[in-house]
């Protein structure tokens, strides 16, 4: 199927519902688009290439993941029962819980386990249209873990069919052996784990969890200035749980985005309209915490700020593996609009990724990764509570068969 015309589609080239080529084809050869158009309109040297009549379906970009925590070990089920029996998170940690209790089982387990615990989760996202994806590292904590996290990342876009970039999060925690010595396991990160896994062709940005319950201003900066070095682009946790000054900091740095941002001022906002940096939005995590304080979405609408979506699949505040959901969660939950929701998992978050001439969009010369969808209108893929209305996905012009 690489070489293919696939028919009869509404398609939304752009991720917009408001941009749609009624009666549209794509015409594949080589796993790459060589036309999109009105099918009125379709070159008579594609006549000789099979077609595919998607019987009015409607055809938008792959979606796109861009940010997740997809590979670790275990889960933390349990603990989550015992947060909604009454146990406060410091008596959860004192257990042996929380962070601490991923990184144990991320640790102790196989590159070969990781994979297997791993691939079901991204063939839930994949079974929903989503064709690119961002992994990151951050439950293993020391070189040979972080290690064994990014090559099951790149092994999972080799063997599936969906383009995986990776991000290395060395400082997303601070692990129990340095208790106390924060200052010292940045070192490490900055001298030992980044060079050496960046040498190794493991990490394609660099991230940093920058908050009270994670690591200072001067400690994110001396991780992002190692990445400078490095010439790998940054991004950042920021302003989850309270306005640290990090979105600035990531802003300085031309950081491809910032996330979370629950607290986030106006003068971030404006910082960030001006670097570039896109905000990506995390409504599962917000949902899973109970959080109460709203992003700043007006003031993101108002500054121009793209905004993107995304599931942060994790073991511990947001053990998603459905997209569309968080399309969802993102309108009930967040105010967004249906358009919002659908740009923010095609256009901005490929921008999130620093892809965009690569992803997000359908596009002669692009390649032919696109979702074919069994709706009325596109606003039921924000508007369905379950269920999966995506009837094929198509990655590299051969369609997916998982």
């Amino acid at each position: 199927m690489q070489n293919c015309v696939w028919t009869h589609a509404r398609i939304a080239p752009h991720g917009d519902p408001t941009e749609v080529i009624e009666q549209g084809a794509i015409a594949v050869r080589a796993g790459r688009i060589d036309w999109i158009g009105s099918f009125d309109d379709l070159p008579a040297s594609f006549d000789d290439l099979p077609r595919h009549d998607t019987g009015g379906k409607w055809i938008t970009p792959s979606l796109i993941d861009c940010h997740t925590h997809l590979v670790y070990g275990g889960n933390r089920a349990d603990e989550f029962a015992l947060r909604l029996a009454g146990a406060s998170y410091e008596e959860i940690a004192r257990q042996g819980g929380g962070i601490v209790s991923t990184v144990m089982q991320t640790r102790a387990a196989s590159e070969d386990e990781l994979y297997a615990q791993s691939a079901p989760r991204l063939k839930n996202l994949i079974a929903e249209g989503v064709g690119v994806i961002e992994i990151k590292s951050g439950y293993g904590l020391d070189l040979e873990s972080e290690r064994k996290i990014l090559r099951v990342a790149r092994r999972l876009g080799r063997d599936f069919p969906v383009t995986v970039y990776t991000t290395f999060l060395g400082a997303h925690a601070l692990p129990p052996e340095y208790r106390g010595r924060a200052d010292d396991y940045i070192t490490l990160v900055c001298d030992t784990m980044l060079p050496v896994l960046h040498a190794e062709g493991l990490i394609d940005a660099v991230d940093v969890f920058c908050e009270d319950i994670g690591f200072t201003l001067e400690q994110s900066e001396r991780v992002f200035a190692r990445a400078a070095q490095l010439g790998l682009p940054v991004k950042m946790h920021a302003e989850q749980l309270s306005n640290m000054g990090g979105t600035q900091l990531a802003a300085r740095y031309k950081a491809l985005s910032t996330d979370h941002l629950e607290y986030l001022a106006e003068a971030d906002v404006l910082a960030m309209k001006e670097a570039g940096t896109v905000a990506v939005l995390l409504p599962g995590a917000f949902y899973f915490l109970r959080e109460k304080q709203l992003p700043p979405i007006d003031l993101l609408r108002k500054h121009g700020v793209p905004m993107a979506l995304a599931t942060d699949c994790n073991p511990g505040t947001s053990p998603a593996t459905s997209l569309l959901l968080m399309l969802n969660m993102a309108c009930t939950l967040f105010r967004f609009t249906a358009p919002e929701t659908l740009r923010g998992v095609t256009l901005h978050a490929a921008r999130a990724l620093g892809q965009s001439a690569k992803h997000g969009a359908l596009e002669a010369g692009r390649a032919a990764d696109f979702a074919i969808w069994d709706v009325a209108t596109l606003a039921e893929l924000a508007y369905r509570l379950g269920g999966n209305p995506c009837s094929a996905v198509v990655h590299n012009g051969k369609l997916v068969n998982l």
